[in-house]
């Protein structure tokens, strides 16, 4: 019964889409020989460079490349505009999509599309990479963009997403763009085995986009890093926050989040491994925070957070805060400064530990302090504010340091 189920919805598909092959070449006329394919059709595109204007794609098509054929724009519109179901593009070097701040041309764009596939292309000098336009249950996989504007405002973002739902987005490298990645409006998507590097602005820049999930990505030496604002329910595991560097640079920065999970995450040598602004009920557990300027900036207005059995190491403050009060808690942290003691051998020391250090404070409202940072005095001050707290909040404390360091890959 089942056989003769499937036998019958094979029969039903392939009326829905006669199966085609075509073989096109650089001398062909490939816009005319795309608008009379048959729905369902592969086309084949052999090697060679095929100078377009802007390809529209408005029913169901393979696009396959050979040896990476180049698709060529011309510098004032979009490259492939894809406005249909089903269709998949693979194989292909697109280059040139024009600059334009009304349109936001692309390399490749999806307009309100579902179950489409983008895989294994190369995209290069292009205003917007790929942008996905309230399109549903496509896949953006394994292709390689680069950009080389060097200002905000003559980019576009590497890979675009506005109102969208369903989406996987996997094994992608993305450079030069102004946003790698950009969410707004998302729901429901998966972001995972990506790398976002030397983006104008963010690796990975979301608003108002709930329920995704980022896991084992890696954001590396982007302009300000990684931003994540007004949205809930987001979990962030695995991934790799490194070298964003500047006067407002982050790993990564939390504005307006409820709800999330940030795991098993590695933050080294940011100016702020981790900020959050206005958040409550996050969990950050089991992440390493390495050589960052600031392990963790949290704002007064952050309330009712877990932070549990991450490693602080060397990191030139661990934590500040513009608060006096703290409402939120610390356990179970290893903190590379802890100089307690165990007597009782269990693996938690058994004097509490201070994180939030009184330099931290100063430097925070005068920056030029930072030169003392090394100095007996600002040793002295510190151990003093530890004993007797004027500014920094009485209970911010981890009443659990963790003696040793904590293997976050278990």
């Amino acid at each position: 019964m089942k056989n003769l189920i499937y036998i019958l919805l094979l029969f039903i598909s392939s009326n829905i889409y006669p199966q085609s092959r075509l073989v096109v070449t650089p001398s062909d006329n490939v816009e005319k020989i795309l608008e009379s394919a048959p729905e369902g059709s592969t086309i084949i595109f052999k090697s060679g460079i095929y100078k377009v204007n802007n390809i529209k794609i408005d029913k169901p098509l393979a696009l396959e490349g050979e040896n990476y054929p180049v698709l060529q724009g011309n510098k004032k519109d979009e490259v492939l505009t894809i406005k249909a179901n089903n269709v998949t593009v693979k194989g292909f070097k697109i280059t040139d999509a024009g600059i334009s701040y009304r349109q936001e041309n692309a390399a490749i764009k999806l307009v309100e599309s579902s179950d489409c596939v983008i895989e294994n292309n190369i995209l290069e000098n292009n205003f917007f990479g790929i942008y996905l336009s309230k399109s549903y249950n496509c896949v953006i996989r394994n292709n390689y963009l680069e950009a080389s504007n060097k200002t905000e405002t003559s980019s576009g973002n590497g890979i675009h997403l506005w109102y969208s739902k369903g989406i996987t987005i996997e094994g992608n490298t993305i450079i030069g763009h102004r946003d790698g990645i950009y969410f707004e409006f998302v729901m429901h998507s998966l972001i995972k085995n990506n790398f976002s590097k030397f983006n104008l602005r963010y690796g990975l820049h979301f608003m108002f986009s709930d329920s995704c999930s980022y896991i084992n990505n890696t954001f590396e030496s982007n302009g300000a890093g990684v931003a994540v604002m007004y949205t809930k329910n987001v979990t962030m595991k695995q991934n790799k926050f490194i070298n964003n560097w500047g006067a407002a640079s982050f790993g990564v920065l939390l504005k307006d989040l409820t709800d999330c999970l940030i795991e098993k995450n590695h933050f080294e040598k940011n100016t702020n491994g981790l900020y959050l602004e206005g958040c409550s009920r996050i969990t950050v557990r089991m992440n390493n925070f390495i050589s960052n300027g600031w392990g963790i900036k949290l704002m007064a207005n952050s309330m009712n957070n877990y932070f549990y059995g991450n490693n602080f190491i060397t990191n030139s403050f661990d934590i500040l805060t513009n608060s006096r009060n703290n409402f939120n808690d610390f356990s179970g942290n290893y903190w590379s400064r802890y100089s307690g003691y165990d007597l009782n051998k269990d693996g938690i020391g058994d004097v509490a530990f201070r994180p939030v250090k009184m330099f931290s404070v100063i430097v925070e409202r005068q920056q030029t302090s930072m030169i003392l940072i090394n100095s007996l005095f600002i040793e002295l001050l510190n151990l003093t504010e530890s004993v007797i707290p004027s500014l920094t909040p009485v209970d911010l404390v981890d009443n659990k340091p963790s003696m040793y360091q904590i293997n976050i890959n278990r």
